[in-house]
């Protein structure tokens, strides 16, 4: 009997063992669920946390991330509206048959549909209709029969909507997205302490990437609704609401977009067609981003590619500019002194030197400087690049503004921001010439013409050799039909091919932490990075030739620009000179109202120094002469009297010929208000110009807005 006994009580304490074991286990052993729990950055209780969430279930009324407001202080982003919310409890414990029955009518189902529906439910969520991805939206007759109804597990609840009704997806507001690696790497004691969680939405792109340390609130305010282990409602505790009770928060961005003015241009470019390409609106005295469209459109949770491609700006993409970067070749000719306004050129349509000739057959004649930019004469702008030297062009450009991103930015920490600030994170620089590194690529670059028929084509294959043809009436229309071919066979030197990716810079933002030497090292290491740089931009300007020069001029081979740093050019101009940054948000307020942050408008930083005002005058004057009489007439008539530069650059898509189509202008122009980018990109050779005539379009929309 005792050893019976013995046996048993061995047996019993055994499993006991185990049990505690088991229990130890859970709560203490390190990579265990519990552990990251009970870590000490948790609060004390954990365990008892954990046993009130095994009986309730909640439901996110508001992720407490900021909100978006245009210029005028329109919400952008961010609604508050009713909604019915769905708590999975057991089908019998529901009500009764006559309260589903209304119910059902209510939300516009059948009863067995939404029975159907409330029996997949296992955690909390707000009903939502077929193919719809927002909860539905209740009236205020809706809300009132349904708190009548006597059932369990439905309530009406305040339901934040981040996107309003009519919100088209804008690429400069960007969207938001699960990205638990990302949390998992830059706020790991975040998810630790519960400030985040792996499933919260981070910004993926535009200014809810790059703001998103500000954005994401302090905290949810969500619902628990309290069930027994059967999905009974227990009954007394019914609903409790849990925020973060800040009155600071959720964050306010008020941008510097006009809403209405932004919506009008959209709609006006999806009338028109325009599948590919971007629009930039700058205000003409401090270049703030009134509008800035991109297409195609921007889907959210449709994206079928892991490259971004579906998702990038066009608007802040770089591609070749074709004649618009005449405006750029012209500042540096008269900035050298190569050329005076007064001085004339002949143009007999051959330019004499690597096969390039001009869009017009027979050429343009004798003309003047602003009329070769009118015009838009290849012959005037090869003889003007030629006469330059390679720093020389590259220096103007950087004082305008080309080959660098021009977005607003902070290179250090300020305010409430611990890092340094772009606002337009995914901006590309552009480019003048290719890096030495990235001249072992093939390059081919091509513009065809201005208005009428103009051609002009370039393959870079280590020698450059430029020749066209073009031939067609001047019908002061939009179309631009001109058959120009050119082949590599002339002067060039080897070391001008290539594609490049932008001019190598040195990272000079270095932190010298943790020691006295820090600063010191942080130092030497930005002079090697400068002398780095210097030797490889010498390198690169040692490579460029008369031919590279003549084909830059004409905005082809490596020349890269986007839409917002061609608007930037003109308000560069309209400034006399002034590089000034774009801005997408003037402030960041609290939730009541008051100021956290400004971020005013500010000189590009990077610039030192500009071209003269008489320059920029100039250039103003040959933009007017473009619109009044030269490529651009077919356009004079409108609401404002504007001026601008057209430009078309030829490339490939999928192995196919297309060109990108460009105008970049400003209105109106005794009282200059906006400043203008038109891209229109992969139209099929021989198409309308579209660019041209879309500009004159979103000036008159201005106008209309502007009275």
């Amino acid at each position: 009997m005792i050893k019976r006994i013995t046996m048993a009580a061995c047996f019993i304490s055994l499993i006991m063992m185990l049990y505690i074991g088991r229990l130890a286990w859970i709560q203490l052993m390190p990579g265990s669920s519990s552990s990251a729990v009970l870590s000490p950055l948790a609060n004390r209780g954990g365990w008892q946390r954990l046993s009130v969430q095994q009986r309730q279930r909640n439901l996110v009324l508001d992720t407490g991330r900021g909100d978006f407001y245009d210029r005028y202080g329109k919400p952008i982003t961010g609604e508050t509206y009713s909604a019915v919310a769905l708590f999975p409890v057991r089908a019998e414990l529901r009500g009764q048959e006559k309260s589903l029955a209304e119910l059902s009518r209510l939300l516009g189902v059948t009863t067995e549909q939404l029975q159907q529906k409330w029996d997949a439910v296992r955690e909390p969520v707000f009903w939502k209709a077929d193919g719809m991805q927002a909860p539905l939206r209740l009236t205020n007759d809706q809300i009132t029969r349904l708190k009548k109804l006597e059932l369990n597990g439905i309530r009406v609840l305040p339901y934040r909507n981040r996107y309003l009704p009519d919100f088209d997806p804008k690429h400069l507001i960007g969207f938001t997205s699960q990205h638990p690696e990302w949390l998992q790497t830059n706020h790991a004691e975040d998810l630790v302490s519960g400030k985040r969680k792996l499933v919260d939405q981070v910004g993926g792109s535009g200014l809810e990437k790059s703001l998103d340390m500000l954005l994401h609130g302090v905290g949810a305010t969500s619902v628990s609704y309290f069930l027994d282990g059967r999905n009974a409602p227990m009954h007394g505790l019914d609903m409790r609401i849990t925020q973060p009770g800040n009155r600071y928060y959720p964050l306010k961005a008020m941008t510097t977009i006009d809403l209405q003015l932004q919506n009008e241009i959209e709609a006006y470019v999806d009338a028109q067609g325009l599948q590919e390409g971007a629009i930039v609106v700058l205000d003409a005295s401090n270049a703030d981003i009134v509008a800035m469209v991109s297409r195609p459109q921007l889907k959210p949770g449709q994206f079928q590619s892991s490259d971004g491609s579906e998702w990038a700006n066009h608007a802040i993409k770089a591609v070749a500019p074709g004649s618009v970067f005449k405006l750029v070749a012209e500042a540096a000719a008269l900035e050298a002194g190569v050329v005076n306004q007064h001085e004339t050129f002949f143009c007999n349509g051959e330019y004499g030197k690597y096969g390039l000739s001009c869009w017009k057959e027979g050429g343009h004649g004798r003309l003047s400087l602003q009329e070769g930019l009118a015009q838009s004469c290849n012959i005037v702008f090869a003889t003007v690049a030629e006469r330059l030297e390679a720093k020389q062009l590259k220096r103007t450009a950087d004082l305008l503004g080309i080959g660098q991103q021009v977005g607003w930015h902070r290179d250090e920490a300020f305010g409430p921001f611990t890092s340094p600030l772009r606002l337009l994170e995914e901006e590309d620089r552009g480019q003048l010439f290719a890096a030495v590194k990235s001249k072992l690529a093939w390059n081919s670059g091509v513009e065809i013409g201005e208005h009428e028929h103009e051609s002009e084509h370039a393959i870079g294959n280590g020698h450059v050799n430029e020749s066209g043809s073009g031939s067609g009436n001047d019908n002061g229309s939009d179309n631009e039909n001109g058959n120009g071919n050119g082949n590599g066979n002339g002067n060039g030197s080897g070391s001008d091919n290539g594609n490049g990716n932008g001019n190598s810079s040195g990272n000079e933002n270095e932190n010298g932490k943790g020691n006295g030497n820090g600063k010191r090292n942080a130092k030497r290491s930005g002079k090697f990075n400068a002398a780095q740089q210097a030797r490889e931009e010498a390198a690169m300007l040692a490579g460029v030739d008369g031919g590279v020069l003549a084909q830059s001029a004409l905005g082809q081979r490596d020349v890269r620009m986007s839409p917002l740093q061609a608007a930037n050019l003109i308000v560069t101009l309209l400034n006399e000179g002034r590089v000034m940054e774009p801005r997408l948000v003037s402030e960041i307020r609290y939730a009541n109202g008051q100021r956290m942050v400004k971020l005013p408008a500010q000189r590009a930083q990077a610039i030192r120094g500009r071209i003269k005002p008489a320059t920029a005058h100039a250039l103003l004057c040959g933009m007017q002469a473009v619109v009044d009489h030269g490529t651009g007439r077919s356009i004079r008539q409108g609401l404002w009297a504007i001026a601008g530069k057209s430009g078309t650059a030829e490339t490939t898509q999928a192995g196919i010929a297309r060109n990108h189509q460009w105008f970049a202008g400003y209105g109106p122009v005794k009282a200059p208000r906006y400043a203008v980018a038109v891209l229109v990109e992969n139209k099929p050779p021989g198409s309308s110009h579209q660019a041209t005539k879309l500009f004159r379009g979103v000036m008159d929309i201005a106008a209309r807005h502007s009275k």
